[in-house]
């Protein structure tokens, strides 16, 4: 007969427990290629940003105009010799702005513009190899869900896209009397690098988790903080086009003083030109105009939405809207000061970098809004 135990008796077992399965048992054991994934979304993540920032230096070197021919295979090598360098001199002295702006360039200079042409285009070439032979080696590897080999086959179709629109910017400026790319051509490159750019930043968030765990944590989301992050995305993307279109008529070496512009609020040739909406893309007061107030008005956005953040329980998302709040301050105080220097690249690179910071900060911050993990009672 067994013996009646007590119900406050110890029970030691020499019976090691379970390990706990990380993710549970839809995630057991498939879990290995998410590292894989993460890293490589990691690296073509940098080399993103990396591009961005070379390709601002060229649009503010004027170096993107240098290189008047897209080969993709025969363009991989530079000039190798005296007479491969004369050529490439001769093709760029047959383009406007040779002619407009640069008449009388030497041949050393000619080489300084060409190597940060080419430098990006390497930088492209070399993007284009990272994402093809990651995407074949991990599928390889690794039984990668569907849904996910999807999304990497996305950030390859975003960069091929990349790549045309790249040429179709560059050979805007190869004819009729501009001598620089078209604004609205620029803008769109841009905009679709920052693009390629978040998506990769918010995939890579995404495999770092298990689907258990997402969904999880998604039960838990805060829809106020959802809805914030997206209006600042939304206008921090906006300001990010702006900007190009500055850059792309050097509408920032213009209109030096701050607050105001030549001592106006408005200057009085904003509306000079016809038609009447070209103002809003090509005429330099107007749209340095809007550049500045888009970027007061994410400001005061970023400002209110710091405020309402102090009243969140979770502690990961009043740090982001503080973060937020901070590269924005900073990415004024730059913008300030690359209007009231000119432009000078040494200042502007730093205002686009910014750029890149504050679009992260806002994707993170929603993306912990959207998957917010446990956190203890005394944080």
């Amino acid at each position: 007969m067994n013996k009646t135990r007590n119900i406050f008796e110890d029970v030691n077992t020499d019976k090691p427990r379970d390990t706990p399965i990380k993710g549970g048992f839809i995630d057991e054991g498939r879990d290995e290629w998410r590292v894989g994934v993460s890293q490589w979304m990691k690296t073509l993540f940098i080399f993103v940003c990396l591009m961005v920032v070379v390709g601002g230096l060229t649009r503010l070197t004027d170096s993107g105009l240098s290189i008047t021919e897209w080969n993709v295979v025969k363009g991989a090598l530079p000039p190798l010799s005296e007479a491969a360098w004369a050529l490439e001199f001769d093709k760029y002295k047959n383009i406007p702005e040779y002619q407009l702006q640069n008449k009388g360039m030497s041949l050393g200079d000619f080489k300084v513009i060409y190597w940060w042409e080419w430098g990006h285009r390497q930088l492209g070439r070399l993007l284009s190899i990272i994402w093809f032979v990651g995407f074949l080696y991990l599928n390889i590897k690794y039984r990668i869900p569907n849904s996910w080999k999807f999304r990497m086959l996305i950030v390859g179709l975003f960069g091929g896209m990349q790549g045309a629109i790249g040429w179709w910017m560059v050979s805007s400026g190869l004819v009729g009397r501009m001598v620089d790319v078209a604004s609205y051509r620029l803008a769109t490159h841009l905009g679709l690098a920052f693009i390629i750019l978040g998506t990769l930043f918010w995939f890579k968030m995404r495999v770092e988790r298990t689907d258990v765990d997402l969904m999880q944590s998604r039960r838990r989301r805060v829809p106020n903080s959802i809805n914030w992050t997206s209006i600042l995305l939304v206008f921090a993307f906006a300001q990010i086009l702006m900007g190009a279109l500055v850059a792309g008529i050097d509408a920032g070496t213009g209109y030096i003083d701050w607050p105001m512009m030549n001592g106006e609020f408005l200057p009085s040739e904003s509306f000079d030109y016809l038609p009447f909406w070209i103002n809003f893309f090509e005429n330099p007061a107007l749209v340095q105009f809007n550049h500045r107030i888009l970027g007061y008005i994410l400001m005061l956005l970023g400002i209110t939405a710091w405020i309402k953040s102090r009243t969140i329980a979770h502690r990961k998302l009043r740090i982001g809207f503080k973060a937020i709040l901070i590269m924005m301050i900073i990415q004024m105080v730059l913008g300030i000061l690359t209007v009231m220097y000119a432009a000078p690249w040494y200042i502007a690179i730093f205002h686009q970098i910014g750029a890149i910071f504050l679009l992260v900060l806002i994707l993170q911050t929603k993306f912990i809004a959207n998957f917010p993990q446990e956190q203890s009672v005394r944080s």
